[in-house]
């Protein structure tokens, strides 16, 4: 039971589709392992998404880019213990999709190997025929467009994109081919709001934003952001619902200056003997220095 008070039920491709209709907001977040699917799931979160952000997260990185298959199955493998009834989304990592054939193989491993419910490369035209050999092969698919982190370095950096009229239209054309692909939902990042929105209203798929104004058919945040667990820097559309590093930082702080001052562990986080026995064990010890 979830914390929400409903009874937890795995959302499903059909759903996540008609909220396009209902205008329910779904609501993704991006996890990296089994604790952070736990809250996730606990809270009542619509889709967990297994980014590979984690590589920056989790491992350490400055981009995404090293996240590799491995990495990201393991991942999500955790994710789908942590979040047994939630939508696990794998994201496909870099180079993971550059042929048909790869593409279909990876996927494959996300679906098999980590019990994901669907997978999400990135791009827009230009992968369209990626996108649409997944769907073809009956392997639920998304993707995601405006700011692609596998393409970073050809836009100079994390920029928004869609800022001319002509960018945008670009963005859009991008979108109707994830569309024509027959993906059930795409990712918006970095992305000016107003033009998201007028995107959006085009689709017959749902979309969801990062960074993309409220005008999406739901959101999505990286929970380590959201929660404060990761602090290297802080993108100007995550907000925080929690710190959770200053609270574990000064958690550590106290058990450090517990354990230098002899204050920890005391009785109560320790574990006793029976009357009788450390007497007993002491005069073996006794006995044995005697030989």
């Amino acid at each position: 039971m979830a914390e929400t008070g409903r009874e937890r039920k795995k959302r499903s491709i059909a759903e996540i589709r008609e909220s396009k209709k209902t205008g329910e907001k779904m609501v993704y977040t991006s996890v990296p392992d089994y604790t952070a699917a736990r809250w996730a799931e606990l809270a009542g979160v619509d889709v967990c998404v297994v980014g590979d952000s984690l590589a920056m997260v989790a491992h350490g990185h400055k981009s995404t880019i090293p996240a590799t298959m491995d990495m990201m199955v393991m991942h999500a493998s955790a994710v789908r213990r942590g979040a047994p009834d939630t939508f696990v989304l794998g994201c496909m990592p870099y180079q993971s999709y550059n042929t048909v054939e790869r593409a279909l193989t990876n996927a494959t491993r996300f679906m098999q190997a980590a019990d994901c419910d669907a997978v999400k490369p990135q791009g827009g035209r230009s992968q369209a025929h990626i996108l649409k050999a997944l769907v073809d092969a009956g392997i639920p698919t998304a993707s995601h467009i405006g700011l692609t982190p596998h393409t970073i370095a050809m836009f100079g950096g994390f920029k928004i994109q869609g800022r001319t009229a002509e960018a945008a239209l670009k963005i859009l054309e991008d979108a109707l081919a994830i569309q024509d692909a027959g993906c059930f939902m795409l990712e918006f990042e970095a992305v000016p709001a107003p033009i998201a929105k007028v995107i959006s209203e085009q689709l017959e798929i749902p979309t969801i934003g990062i960074g993309a104004g409220a005008g999406t058919d739901g959101q999505i945040l990286l929970s380590y952001d959201l929660l404060g667990v990761f602090t290297d820097f802080k993108p100007k559309f995550t907000k925080r619902y929690a710190n959770l590093t200053e609270v574990a930082v000064t958690g550590l702080k106290q058990y450090v200056a517990e354990v230098k001052q002899g204050r920890f562990p005391d009785e109560d986080h320790s574990y006793g003997v029976k009357d009788g026995v450390l007497e007993e064990f002491t005069d073996l010890v006794e006995r044995r220095k005697q030989h």
